[in-house]
């Protein structure tokens, strides 16, 4: 058995109460919050022979809605334009709630913003390709996106901006 102290079990005997510390993260479920697509200029944009100039936004947004579940929502617009008109515009909110037990709060962060969007884009990833090509447009396939090495780059130069503040 193992040893007490001040109520702390110790050693690698279970848990009373079947009482679990392991680490656990959990997709839910996943789901399109909101989904627009615009084809402002058909069918005119549709006799035009130039590919478009795709220009895609990404946005990720973090809320805890409940004691051990966050939502992790990614918002993507995209805008394509040919000649200076607009062949269409999409955007796309696709959320996913996650489950969270026994993380520690310094890892909490960089799982919601880094690895959870990864899971999430290749799905998100479908429902604009399909949006696209149901507007009658070829599928807009995107590149994967390293979610973890854009985390590191935002978080670094926080800690660069913070850095400079307190030497100010």
């Amino acid at each position: 058995m193992s040893e007490q102290d001040d109520g702390i079990i110790t050693g690698t005997e279970p848990l009373p109460n079947g009482a679990d510390t392991t680490p656990a993260a959990g997709l839910i479920s996943q789901y399109v919050k909101d989904l627009s697509f615009e084809n402002p200029n058909a069918p005119g944009i549709f006799q035009v022979q130039v590919a478009p100039q795709i220009d895609v936004q990404f946005n990720i947004g973090t809320a805890q809605v409940g004691e051990e579940v966050h939502e992790v929502v990614l918002r993507v617009e995209v805008r394509a334009e040919t000649e200076g008109q607009v062949a269409f515009i999409v955007e796309l909110t696709y959320a996913g709630l996650f489950g969270l037990r026994n993380i520690p709060a310094e890892h909490v962060q960089p799982f919601l913003l880094a690895e959870a969007p990864r899971l999430l884009f290749p799905f998100a990833r479908r429902v604009l390709a399909d949006a696209v090509r149901d507007g009658g447009f070829q599928p807009l396939l995107l590149e994967p996106i390293d979610f973890a090495a854009i985390y590191m780059q935002q978080t670094e130069a926080q800690q660069a901006t913070t850095g400079e503040i307190g030497t100010a």
